[in-house]
């Protein structure tokens, strides 16, 4: 996959890196909505924790503010997503990256829907994220 960002510069990602960002977009709790809004503006925690990510469309569930910035730090780590900076550094809004929009626009086009996962492939992200070595 070829990602073109604004600078106009072509980045290209190894097979195994669209797979591991594609297969932790599928089992994270967010909606597709939520990875489309993230093309236009950053969306901060707040705005995804408990009852009002669910009411926006952004979270299949309630999530505390522990479990989004969990989920969303496991997306940032697969190249996902990026957190967004101010003036004074950090913030707690996030950001689709070059990865992350093609990810989108490829689900977009296939209906605008994240497939469900099987269990296995649950467990290939869930051993991808706790079991790999700092290297």
């Amino acid at each position: 996959m070829v990602a073109i960002p604004k600078s106009g510069k072509v980045i290209s990602y190894p097979a195994e890196t669209i797979d591991r960002a594609d297969l932790a977009l599928r089992c994270a709790p967010f909606q597709l909505a939520l990875f489309a809004k993230m093309r236009w503006e950053s969306v901060s925690v707040p705005k995804l924790a408990g009852d009002l990510g669910v009411k926006s469309g952004y979270t299949r569930y309630p999530l505390s503010e522990l479990a989004v910035e969990t989920a969303t730090d496991w997306l940032i780590q697969v190249g996902m997503l990026r957190r967004e900076v101010d003036g004074q550094g950090l913030t707690d809004s996030f950001r689709l990256t070059p990865l992350g929009l093609e990810l989108v626009e490829k689900w977009e086009a296939a209906g605008g829907v994240l497939p469900s996962v099987s269990p296995i492939a649950r467990w290939q992200n869930w051993s991808a994220r706790w079991l790999r070595l700092p290297f």
